[in-house]
């Protein structure tokens, strides 16, 4: 009996293939080679393209990671222990998708779309891919609307456009998450959606501040996105991307404002490291894959402000990276210090001295700079910065002991004044007007007679003050954006009378100077 050639094998089953109904669904099929920490190695998807999605027997989606020549490596977003050698895996012929819209508004959801807060399934109106590609240069307009945090230090000295990407940097438990929190709950007028993505954090943690959102009123209009330290890396890695989708569908649809808080990308990277590793690729500096620098690029480069042939819509990102023991020339800090608009650097030191927010004005910058202020803020905090600059040299130079003339020591003396001022209390942003009515009367002078310790409680007293006996004022520089001469006039007039009852001890009641 003559054998069969290959070719005469081949040709037999292309016309038995042939014969049957052209409405076969034909499948991609491959099996996992090995399994285990959230990475597979797969055989038999020859035709898979890098980043597809590939569902595995459990139900767990995967996604293609690297393409070899025999087999393919694939991370696992979702529960991996129960894969084992031989599990089938198939193509889905898709790119990463998560759920987007409306209805995302006020939940909790993992990386992948699917609720965490037991509120029920979302019925989303759209999907997005995780990974698309940054607006170009013809599709952006120059940053120059105000993104206000309510934060003073920020809002005066390292201001925030719509369409920015500042970074939030500093060690561990100085601060960087309150002020990401307090930008997110001074948007509750600002019609800004808020997507607040938490990478490799506590469970615990994530849930205390999706609470404190909750009491402020502030999850109407935020989307939490939580890939937890106990979520495997996959998840962790993809969490931002999936973020950012979910706020671009604002950005491009509903041509609105969008604020995007990463908590932080430094937990990212070592997830992305962890999976680099494990799938053989070459480690580089610190460890870290060679491509680390464009996992974080192409993430911050989606911010934009878009053009208004475009719709108008912006996206601001909020990166926030830990460093250690202040490093800030670190591998992944100095790449994301890179790829940003500037940064807002919190210091250990400044923290546990009790100035709080704890930034570091000499490092802090905005690329943005002054065309992200109003008028009005611009014109009283215009040297706030350099004043307080110089004042940190004046102080470490007066600490030698040295007799200083009277116009040093009056530096000195304001500038303590300036530091109380722009002390703030967590979950406390002051809008625009009222943080400009503080600045205009520290700047002026008229806290020179205030003491030191007192400046704090005068603060206290003249914001409320200010509200209830003179909302004229406030409103004005809300509409007009700028400080008027008349404007003017009366801050000046209000600030001296208000701290002369305040230093007489008349002032607590609000309705004493008129």
């Amino acid at each position: 009996m003559t054998k069969l050639r290959s070719e005469e094998i081949t040709s037999v089953l292309k016309k038995e293939i042939a014969s049957f109904s052209e409405d076969l669904q034909v499948e991609e099929r491959g099996s996992i080679l090995e399994v285990g920490d959230g990475i597979a190695r797969i055989y038999g998807l020859s035709n898979a393209i890098a980043g597809e999605m590939l569902e595995f027997s459990n139900g767990s989606a995967g996604l293609a990671f690297n393409l070899e020549e025999d087999s393919l490596g694939a991370v696992v977003l979702g529960e991996y222990v129960t894969l084992k050698e031989g599990d089938p895996v198939k193509r889905t012929g898709r790119v990463v998708e998560v759920p987007c819209g409306e209805a995302l508004l006020g939940r909790v959801v993992d990386p992948m779309g699917r609720p965490l807060d037991n509120k029920g399934p979302i019925a989303a109106s759209k999907s997005r891919p995780v990974e698309s590609p940054a607006p170009g240069i013809a599709d952006r307009q120059p940053v120059k609307v105000p993104l206000q945090t309510g934060v003073k230090a920020i809002d005066a000295m390292i201001p925030i456009g719509r369409g920015q990407r500042e970074l939030i940097i500093g060690d561990r438990g100085t601060g960087k998450t309150a002020i990401a929190i307090d930008a997110i709950l001074n948007q509750r007028k600002e019609n800004v959606v808020c997507v607040y993505v938490a990478i490799g954090q506590k469970a615990s943690t994530v849930a205390g501040v999706v609470e404190r959102l909750r009491e402020e009123g502030a999850m109407d209009y935020t989307i939490v996105v939580c890939a937890s330290a106990t979520d495997p890396a996959p998840l962790q890695y993809i969490a931002p991307y999936a973020g950012c989708a979910m706020a671009e569908y604002f950005m491009y649809d509903k041509k609105r404002d969008t604020l995007c808080v990463y908590d932080d990308l430094s937990k990212q990277a070592q997830a992305y490291r962890q999976m680099s590793l494990l799938l053989r690729r070459p480690p580089g500096r610190e460890a870290y894959p060679g491509d680390v620098f464009y996992l974080h690029s192409r993430l911050l480069e989606r911010s934009a402000k878009l053009s208004n042939e475009m719709g108008g819509g912006s996206l601001t990102a909020l990166p926030i990276i830990e460093t250690q023991e202040g490093e800030v020339s670190a591998y992944i800090p100095t790449n994301v210090i890179s790829i940003t608009d500037g940064q807002i650097y919190l210091e250990p030191d400044l923290f546990f001295a009790g100035v709080r927010p704890a930034i570091n004005v000499g490092i802090s910058v905005s690329r943005v700079g002054g065309n992200a202020q109003i008028k009005g803020m611009k014109k009283v905090a215009g040297s706030l910065r350099l004043d307080l600059a110089q004042f940190r040299e004046l102080e470490a130079f007066a600490q030698l002991g040295t007799d200083l003339d009277k116009a040093t020591q009056s530096q000195l003396d304001r500038g303590k004044r300036m530091v109380q001022l722009l002390k703030q209390g967590q979950y406390k942003p002051i809008p625009v007007e009222e943080q400009i009515a503080v600045i205009y009367a520290g700047t002026k002078g008229f806290l020179d007679a205030v003491p030191v310790e007192r400046i704090r409680e005068w603060e206290e007293k003249f914001l409320p003050f200010l509200r209830d006996v003179h909302p004229e004022i406030g409103a004005a520089i809300r509409t007009e954006k700028a400080i008027s001469e008349a404007t003017e006039a009366a801050l000046k007039t209000v600030g001296a009378d208000f701290t002369k009852a305040f230093l007489e001890g008349k002032a607590a009641d609000p309705r004493a100077v008129r």
